[in-house]
């Protein structure tokens, strides 16, 4: 194992450097040759856990578990009011690119990256280079279960259910709990628990499973949940592309709120981004968003998507370090839940503000594998030693967007990823955007209504003092 080199911070040129000799000497992720395995078109089912009882629960609480809850799992609760757009979900899914590991909108790489994903949660508890890992020898589903709930292995025992090859307990016994349960802490842990596993690991439509407990319970040790959180998009996303086929069990409601941040032009950043109690989660949960559009509309809006139309720069994302690589791979390894990917944050620096330049990309395609595979314990160890050994990108943005040395590479890249192309839908993006409310309308509308409330404010303390 390489030493030395725990967390190393590195300026952008030395990276630079590297990453393109790695992908002079290495090569790409795809070599000459290569015959896309990928379905033209994803019929991609979209079905998501009712969360009303989830929703109606929260509402109940008071000030004071809410706040717990904040405290101990971030800005969890959010996810239960963002709308997943069904339409939205299975369109962006003809674009992903499994052997790169991100969205290919024509000559535009986008990826969900862990710094975003971790503002987005805004939990300080959470250590973001201490990663979830899945050992061999680890309590049961029974034992975990009863250390989060509190309650009896009888109690627990007689409620677990089979559901295909895996174990579950039903929502509805975690419903009773939470609605029931004397210690508070349990209760709120019972209730993120269920949100973890009906929203961000909805594997079993109504359940909780038993790998979700297994990273839950690594929760209260500081490990950040976010790279499981992508490893599971990602592969969800791998699976139904290749199959051309399946339902997404990912966490639906936190890939669209990146994608909108990344879609939604604005003039200027709020300041409430510097605020200490902002949540970037809250803002886009609260934000109104338009869901009738077809899927048809959805294909020819992204189809037609270039540089000019792509916000690069998440409004809410303030970094100047950049997680870029782990131990001896090239890239950032991510275990998940039920299995394990990678993804080169290098192939997006330009949503840091960075100036994009060749990624090293060597391996990414053949990195996944599923913990059911054989040897996939050693694998596991290898990305597990891999996350101590951190690496990342001191941020700088300067020059033109991209280096002359990277668009010679697009050129020469291998796409894996060609959705059916829909006809008739050849306007200029600016006409297409036309139909959909813009973040700047709604913030002009928002601070007009906070006028007019602080202006009728404002007349009845002067009829007061009169």
């Amino acid at each position: 194992m390489e030493k030395g080199f725990l967390n190393r911070v590195e300026d952008n040129a030395t990276v630079q450097v590297w990453s393109e000799r790695i992908q002079q000497e290495k090569g790409d992720s795809l070599t000459v040759g290569h015959e896309s395995e990928l379905w033209d078109f994803t019929r991609i089912s979209a079905a998501q856990n009712d969360l009303r009882e989830l929703k109606e629960i929260w509402n109940s609480w008071g000030n004071e578990d809410k706040q717990l809850l904040y405290h101990n799992y971030g800005d969890l609760p959010y996810l239960l009011d963002i709308k997943v757009d069904e339409y939205l979900l299975r369109a962006i899914t003809q674009f992903w690119n499994p052997a790169y590991s991100c969205f290919t909108f024509g000559e535009v790489d986008l990826v969900p990256t862990v710094e975003e994903y971790t503002t987005l949660f805004r939990c300080p508890r959470f250590q973001t280079d201490k990663a979830y890992s899945r050992f061999a020898n680890v309590p049961t589903f029974s034992k975990r279960l009863m250390n989060i709930t509190g309650m009896s292995e009888q109690w627990v025992t007689t409620r677990i259910k089979q559901k295909g090859d895996c174990k579950c307990i039903p929502w509805k016994h975690l419903r009773d709990l939470i609605l029931a349960h004397p210690d508070k802490k349990k209760r709120i842990d019972v209730f993120a628990l269920s949100v973890y596993g009906l929203v961000i690991f909805p594997k079993v439509l109504g359940h909780v499973e038993d790998a979700v407990s297994d990273l839950f319970d690594k929760l209260d040790k500081g490990i950040t949940p976010v790279p499981a959180i992508l490893a599971e998009t990602f592969r969800s996303l791998n699976a139904c592309r290749r199959a051309g086929e399946g339902r997404f069990v990912g966490c639906a409601q936190l890939l669209l709120s990146w994608f909108h941040c990344h879609f939604w032009k604005r003039e200027k950043t709020s300041c409430k981004i510097f605020f200490e109690n902002y949540s970037p989660l809250e803002e886009l949960a609260s934000t109104p968003r338009r869901d009738d559009l077809s899927g048809e509309k959805w294909m020819a809006i992204l189809q037609n998507l270039q540089g000019k139309d792509v916000v690069w720069k998440a409004p809410w994302m303030i970094t100047d370090e950049i997680l870029y690589r782990c131990g001896g791979f090239d890239w950032v390894p991510l275990l998940g839940i039920w299995g394990a990917v990678g993804y080169a944050p290098l192939l997006v620096v330009r949503q840091y503000q960075s100036r994009q330049f060749i990624p090293a990309t060597h391996g990414l395609a053949q990195c996944e594998f599923s913990y059911k595979d054989d040897n996939y314990k050693k694998r596991v160890r290898e990305i597990s030693d891999a996350w101590t050994q951190t690496r990342k990108m001191k941020r700088l943005a300067m020059g033109p967007t991209v280096t002359p040395e990277y668009n010679q590479w697009w050129a020469k890249r291998i796409n894996d990823n060609i959705p059916v192309p829909i006809q008739g839908n050849t306007r200029p993006i600016e006409e297409q955007l036309q139909v959909i409310p813009t973040e700047l309308e709604i913030i002009k509308q928002d601070f007009e209504r906070k006028s007019r409330e602080l202006g009728k404010r404002i007349e009845q303390l002067e009829e007061e003092k009169m």
